[in-house]
């Protein structure tokens, strides 16, 4: 698909197999349980058999998280609450296994690789995931861009080769996660310019934020979102004028995982608002993608309403990382598997509904 003047082209987005929906449709409708029992399990088995083109699907064998971390220049602008170092911390603590996205997606079956597109570090242990780094930080989109053209463009295409290798490794799920300092501040951003929405109807609380840091984080949302209204209409653009590398890599890598027909879950509000301009990029995208969860965050909220895609869970898991679409992983799990392994009423002879 040609984006025009952004110069980045994806390839055409097939959507899912309508051939394999109907036939997971049909399947349920012969299980030994009441049509539609199940609820919204019997509708995500419905997508995934649709997203693999096969009734019944097949069970998930390899599904994988990458964390893409960054950090942001308008965090020295003091809306978090935490300070820009904890990025390389946290990266350090995911590489030795004991972050939270290692824990959840441990118990859930799936493997976690995180990448350095942006951290404000070059100490050593970070170089072993540093091969696509654009570099360190960003600039501070309230009154300078994130990255120049050729930055923003290495890292959509970063994005796009780290998903080719995951799907050609064997990964049949994706997740992106997010790691980053002051990452919710351009999520924001690219969320109210891409739905239309006000700076006060998309700042939330980020990483716990109190009242007078939220407002410097409202102020710093306001002076951003109309450079970024500015350059609305060209999504590539908009990426190097309003997000940061990590950001810019994952809608990248949200928009080839399509392209390459895998199902992805997003996770929360900044990998939200990468999906919200990997739609514009590649149109039709969102049919592949899932929500695994509802934050707190009003943008996150807004992003989903505008992507049309509703979420599995509702448990309030803010953190990022993926965490909140590895919970929901399980339920994909046993979707799958009520389509794979249940027996029909034929099989079973157990009898069917009575007819009217």
């Amino acid at each position: 698909m040609d984006t025009g003047e952004t110069g980045i082209e994806f390839g055409e987005i097939e959507p899912p197999s309508d051939q394999a929906r109907s036939g997971a449709i049909a399947l349920h409708d012969k299980l030994v349980k009441p049509a539609g029992s199940l609820g919204r399990l019997e509708e995500l088995g419905v997508w995934i058999s649709s997203c693999q083109g096969q009734a019944p699907p097949r069970p998930f064998t390899r599904p994988r998280v990458v964390v893409f971390a960054g950090d942001h220049g308008i965090a020295a602008k003091g809306v978090s609450a935490y300070p820009r170092e904890v990025t390389s911390q946290l990266v350090g603590t995911m590489l030795t296994g004991g972050a939270a996205i290692n824990v959840l997606a441990a118990a859930a079956g799936a493997g976690v690789r995180v990448v350095d597109m942006a951290v404000d570090t070059e100490e050593s242990a970070m170089r072993s995931i540093g091969e696509f780094k654009v570099r360190r930080g960003s600039g501070s989109i309230d009154v300078e861009d994130a990255l120049t053209d050729a930055e923003v463009r290495a890292a959509v295409a970063a994005g796009r080769k780290i998903a080719d290798a995951e799907v050609d490794g064997g990964a049949d799920l994706l997740i992106a996660g997010d790691l980053g300092i002051g990452n919710s501040t351009p999520a924001s951003v690219l969320v109210a310019a891409l739905t239309g929405s006000e700076p006060v109807a998309v700042v939330g609380r980020g990483s716990g934020i109190d009242d007078n840091t939220w407002m410097r984080k409202a102020a710093a949302v306001r002076d951003a979102l109309r450079r970024a209204r500015a350059v609305l209409a060209d999504p590539l653009a908009l990426l190097r004028t309003s997000s940061g590398a990590d950001i810019a890599a994952m809608t990248g890598f949200l928009a080839q995982a399509a392209v390459r027909r895998t199902p992805v879950v997003l996770d929360g509000l900044v990998v939200c608002s990468a999906a919200l301009v990997a739609e514009e990029l590649a149109s039709g995208a969102r049919r592949w993608w899932m929500s695994g969860q509802l934050t707190g965050e009003p943008a996150h909220a807004l992003a989903l309403e505008h992507l049309d895609l509703g979420a599995l869970l509702d448990l309030d898991v803010r953190l990022g990382e993926g965490t909140g679409a590895v919970t929901a992983l399980p339920l994909l799990m046993m979707a799958s598997r009520v389509l794979a392994e249940m027996t029909t009423h034929e099989q079973s002879g157990v009898s069917g509904p009575l007819s009217s």
